[in-house]
């Protein structure tokens, strides 16, 4: 019930001797409770399903407030281009022009041979094993709606959501199957 951070997120079967961690190097441990475990520990599908059902109930996404100073930002220069009423396989190239949940620019590079998702920032590259991820939830930004906001879940809470703005939206359901677990046949 525990993950260990190293330079990113660490394999479960690895040592902290086999990854090289020396005398006074700074690593993180991130546990959770029991109840945490259990609380995320029900199929994918169904957490999805009730994500969906919880948000109908909320006002929309692109209207609150932590989200506002971001998209208030408006578009991105250079984000990607979005084809509306499309669906898309995983671009072979990073997706990039997004921004973060601080207002800084973000890529995402599907690491589909390694099963990763790598997050990068001018800053640093987060690796995410797809497997960490318990979640993905998105919604089309309001008078934009040719572009997405989403959030990968990266814990228990809705407290530790990554949130990427201006996804393109023909990208929006392969991102999901992909981080899912849903593999997409080339």
């Amino acid at each position: 019930m525990q993950k260990v951070m190293f330079k990113g997120l660490l394999p479960e079967e690895k040592t902290l001797r086999e990854i090289k961690v020396t005398n006074g190097a700074k690593i993180m441990v991130v546990g959770s409770t029991i109840n945490d475990v259990l609380a995320v520990n029900t199929p994918k599908e169904a957490a999805q399903q009730e994500v969906k059902a919880e948000e109908n109930k909320k006002e929309p996404l692109c209207r609150q407030k932590q989200h506002r100073k971001v998209l208030d930002k408006g578009k991105p220069d250079d984000v990607m281009p979005s084809v509306k009423g499309v669906q898309e396989r995983l671009p072979t190239v990073p997706l990039s022009g997004m921004y973060n949940k601080s207002g800084g620019k973000v890529r995402l590079t599907f690491k589909l041979e390694q099963d990763q998702l790598w997050i990068g920032t001018k800053e640093r590259t987060e690796k995410l094993p797809m497997g960490s991820i318990k979640n993905v939830v998105s919604e089309p930004i309001e008078g934009h709606e040719d572009y997405h906001m989403m959030a990968f879940q990266l814990g228990p809470t809705e407290a530790s959501y990554y949130w990427v703005y201006w996804v393109p939206t023909q990208y929006v359901d392969a991102i999901k199957d992909t981080v899912l677990g849903k593999w997409q046949y080339f």
